[in-house]
């Protein structure tokens, strides 16, 4: 079990907000923190204690009237980690290796190889042929619909039909290097995990999966190590003190 960090890029800053809240009409989104810290500081921040792994998202929508500075900002985060970061955001054939170029060591997609709701076999082959599978991340951020999770795309707002479940896992796993999976219902709400898909990422990956979503206290990473079986990472935004809350970013990595 690995602590993974993020930075989150909304309107032009570096932010943590409701995950559940995003919407692309008016760039709107309900907001926990809002930094007044470039995207960059928070790169040396990790690159200074060798934190690796973690994933820059940029949250506006390519073409939106704050694309421009949110792509700006996490551009200067890649330069200042040079291949300790991830990103994701608007991931596509045609731009991943731009970001590779910039400093990524992986890209990270989801609407990109999923369409009207169903996958989109013919991008998903063609990406990880491009870029090999070692620097790709399938993001399965995932939102509860009934008794099941389903992956959700397009900053999280448009279910798809593709449940998660240990078939998808396996489908998956041939084509990228790791998974990344916000639990949406409770990201940026610090008030408890999703022990489900923690369950069955623990039982059921076999790469590198990162969990997010709903982390509050000392426990809740406790808990993620032991429904994990101590094979799943994990992010944690609001709640951590360098984004306003209590969690302390030494302790917690001593507990994972």
């Amino acid at each position: 079990m690995q602590f993974r960090p993020c930075i989150d890029i909304h309107n032009g800053k570096v932010k943590q907000i409701v995950g559940s809240s995003l919407r692309d009409a008016g760039d709107f989104a309900k907001d926990n923190f809002v930094a007044e810290q470039n995207a960059d500081y928070f790169a040396r921040y990790y690159k200074e204690r060798n934190i690796t792994g973690g994933h820059v998202i940029l949250l506006n929508k390519s073409g939106s009237d704050f694309f421009e500075e949110t792509k700006r900002q996490a551009l200067l985060a890649l330069g200042a980690f040079p291949g300790g970061l991830q990103i994701g955001g608007g991931i596509t054939q045609e731009n991943a290796e731009e970001y590779l170029d910039a400093g990524a060591s992986h890209v990270i997609v989801t609407s990109y190889v999923f369409e009207g709701g169903e996958i989109r076999y013919d991008r998903l082959q063609s990406l990880s042929a491009q870029i090999g599978k070692e620097q790709l991340v399938i993001d399965l951020s995932c939102r509860k619909r009934g008794e099941d999770y389903y992956i959700v795309t397009d900053r999280w707002q448009r279910f798809t039909d593709v449940k998660l479940t240990a078939d998808t896992l396996d489908f998956f796993a041939e084509y990228c290097d790791e998974f990344l999976v916000h639990a949406v219902d409770v990201e940026g709400k610090a008030q408890g995990i999703e022990r489900e898909i923690v369950r069955l990422l623990g039982a059921h990956s076999a790469i590198p999966a990162t969990y997010a979503g709903g982390v509050h206290d000392y426990s809740d990473i406790d808990m993620i190590k032991q429904e994990g079986q101590d094979r799943v990472n994990v992010t944690i935004g609001s709640a951590l003190d360098l984004f306003g809350g209590e969690l302390s970013v030494e302790e917690v990595l001593r507990r994972v």
